[in-house]
């Protein structure tokens, strides 16, 4: 007659069925949970700090309007706030009422002497025509950068 099968049993059947049970950090020891806490914080450390200060000087934009000439030209006004002897590029686009882009372009907004524009020629205007697909309900600057001259 057959036995019933006790918990030691038992045990081996099921964790090789469903894998052994995972180990958590209640199961380490506080030595590595100290190293893995610290290396995690030290990997967020870093990436908040690029993001603060490791991109460089970038360039701030403001949209300042647009104009749907016609079905197939729109025309998009902003400002770039950027150190004057940068050269920036920014991505501007024309959107339909369903969102979708039916214009694109790169502008590229120069450098500039010190008497141009405001700021002391940290901020320039720009006006950017743009061909369209179909006709825009709306325009935006998406982003500008720094470009290496």
């Amino acid at each position: 007659m057959p036995q019933p099968a006790s918990a030691q049993q038992v045990s081996p059947s099921l964790a090789n069925r469903y894998g052994s049970p995972q180990r958590t950090l209640k199961g380490m020891s506080k030595g590595r949970r100290i190293l893995l806490i610290g290396a995690v914080a030290l990997v967020v450390l870093a990436f908040v700090s690029w993001l603060t200060f490791g991109r460089g000087p970038g360039a701030d934009l403001k949209l300042i309007g647009f104009t749907v000439v016609n079905d197939s030209q729109t025309t998009v006004d902003f400002q770039v706030t950027k150190d004057p002897a940068s050269t920036a590029q920014c991505e501007v686009k024309a959107l339909d009422d369903s969102y979708t882009v039916v214009g694109w372009k790169i502008a590229t907004v120069p450098a500039n002497p010190v008497d141009q524009g405001t700021e002391q020629g940290r901020t320039t205007r720009q006006q950017v025509q743009l061909l369209t697909d179909s006709l825009a309900v709306s325009a935006v600057v998406d982003s500008c950068w720094i470009v290496q001259n």
